[in-house]
């Protein structure tokens, strides 16, 4: 009889083009953000207050972008990276409809590249995933590209093919939510004077902050989004593995960061777009995450006189303040850099 367990897939299992639906629809609730705003510490004001929202043309707080984003990741882990190595970057992220607690979220993934690597032990999967609500409407839509185990080393591997995907997301693809109107935007509650205008592109912001993660927080957020990868649970098998315990999901990093950005970019409400990202090293429990970020380019938004797009990049470092932006040399980043963002935000002018 066949065996009612499911293994995975491995990298010989993927074919170009082919869709995968993911299980298990997730219907959100004002729990989910207050479970998240506990193991991030995230203080924006649209996504902690109702009455801050709904001034803005929200229905009500929506839940975080990056949650939103988490909870359709969660959902692809089994079917495209259950056994994957490394996940390896992000791009051509669009976040689209807010997500309102009482939505349900379903999620599908297209593969859009293959490629075998040398040691043939492993390859890259490619996938665009894109997460909608009960409405059909997309609530974020991107790629990510996944080094994935083979089950068998001599299994023969689908001709290369990688996809051409964009430096940035274009601020024109940008989409701005239903109904926004930053006519009535608190400052004073937001929690910062400096808007969209009080920004310069090369400007370098500290965000001064750092947050220790801790064993039992990481395992949590992971289960919140129902990310399935045994190397963030499993203690027993991680020891014998290749850094001897578990691995934190690399998006709790990107949470964090996000959550330490507040302190300098507490008016950046939105984030509208995933343009590239990169786990640069791994972390663990006990390490202390700093963030600092660099004003990418400005964008202004085409018929919007309240609001602009700032285009950031947000670099994480462990047991590192980040007073001196640690950066790269080269090729090389410095030793204590953990992720390396790409992103836009929206931004009261």
């Amino acid at each position: 009889m066949a065996s009612k367990t499911d293994p995975g897939r491995f990298f010989e299992d993927f074919r170009l083009g082919e869709t995968l639906a993911h299980a298990t629809p997730r219907t959100v609730s004002a729990a989910d953000a207050a479970l998240y705003l506990a193991l991030t510490g995230t203080r924006f004001a649209v996504n902690s207050a109702d009455p801050f929202a709904q001034a803005l043309g929200y229905a009500t707080a929506p839940l975080d972008d990056f949650l939103a984003f988490h909870i359709v990741f969660g959902k692809t882990v089994s079917d495209v990276s259950i056994n994957a190595v490394a996940n390896l970057g992000y791009a051509a992220g669009v976040f689209g409809a807010a997500l309102y607690p009482g939505d349900t979220v379903t999620a599908r993934s297209e593969v859009v590249g293959l490629r075998e690597n040398s040691n043939r032990q492993t390859g890259t999967v490619y996938v665009r995933s894109r997460g909608v609500n009960q409405r059909g409407e997309s609530i974020v839509d991107y790629v990510r590209w996944v080094m994935v185990r083979k089950r068998d080393p001599e299994a023969p591997a689908p001709a290369a093919s990688v996809p051409r995907l964009p430096e940035a997301v274009a601020p024109a693809s940008l989409v701005i939510p239903a109904g926004l109107d930053l006519a009535r935007y608190d400052r004073a509650l937001a929690g910062a004077a400096a808007g969209w205008s009080d920004y310069a592109a090369g400007e370098r912001i500290d965000h001064v902050d750092g947050t220790t993660i801790e064993e039992t927080e990481h395992a949590m957020a992971t289960r919140l989004y129902q990310n399935t990868a045994k190397v963030h649970f499993n203690r027993h098998s991680e020891e014998k593995g290749r850094f001897g315990r578990r691995l934190i999901y690399g998006g709790h990093v990107i949470s964090l960061a996000r959550a330490l950005s507040f302190n300098g970019l507490a008016n950046a409400f939105r984030v509208a777009a995933l343009n590239g990202g990169r786990h640069v090293a791994p972390c663990f429990a006990g390490d202390t995450i700093y963030a600092w970020s660099e004003v990418r380019d400005k964008a202004e938004i085409a018929g919007r006189g309240d609001l602009g797009a700032l285009r950031l990049r947000t670099v994480a470092a462990k047991d590192h303040p980040c007073a001196d932006f640690p950066d790269r040399a080269g090729d090389a980043y410095h030793p204590a850099v953990v992720l390396d963002l790409d992103y836009w935000v929206l931004m009261p002018r």
